[in-house]
């Protein structure tokens, strides 16, 4: 799966999308990469924020429970959670069948009148380069280990 343009990313592997903004106030969307789906393996279990709880950038906000490992998901931006995807109390799975679409996991009110609150998060391609760079170092010690 391509990693879509029209968002930004973490380097902790969330994803962020606007919503919307009513003047006072942004909506971003934020949920896990394909990625780190990818690298967690079947998704079991999902502990999500309660709605009305405030987030900060690079704290835990939730935790992904798969049958590999369980794992905390990190707010991109500061707010308050206007938002859960309840569905991913019964279906926890659907992250892994569709982490940009209906595998989102929160909605975040983030105050302020204009600007852009996911701007400083990286871009597509950045993301992609921090993905790519992290899987270079398993590729050259294998090659390494195969040439013993």
């Amino acid at each position: 799966m391509s990693t879509p343009d029209d968002r930004r990313y973490t380097d902790q592997h969330e994803w962020a999308l606007v919503q919307g903004t009513d003047g006072t106030s942004t909506v971003v969307r934020v949920g896990i990469t394909d990625h780190a789906q990818d690298a967690l393996g079947d998704i079991v279990f999902v502990q999500l924020p309660s709605v009305g709880d405030e987030v900060g950038p690079g704290t835990p906000m939730g935790e992904v429970e798969s049958t590999k490992s369980v794992s905390d998901v990190y707010a991109p931006v500061a707010g308050v959670v206007a938002a859960v995807n309840e569905a991913l109390a019964d279906t926890p799975e659907t992250i892994n069948a569709d982490p940009y679409g209906a595998g989102w996991l929160v909605e975040i009110s983030v105050a302020g009148e204009g600007g852009d609150p996911i701007g400083a998060l990286l871009d597509a391609d950045a993301y992609q380069a921090l993905v790519d760079d992290s899987w270079r170092p398993r590729l050259r010690a294998r090659t390494a280990r195969r040439s013993l």
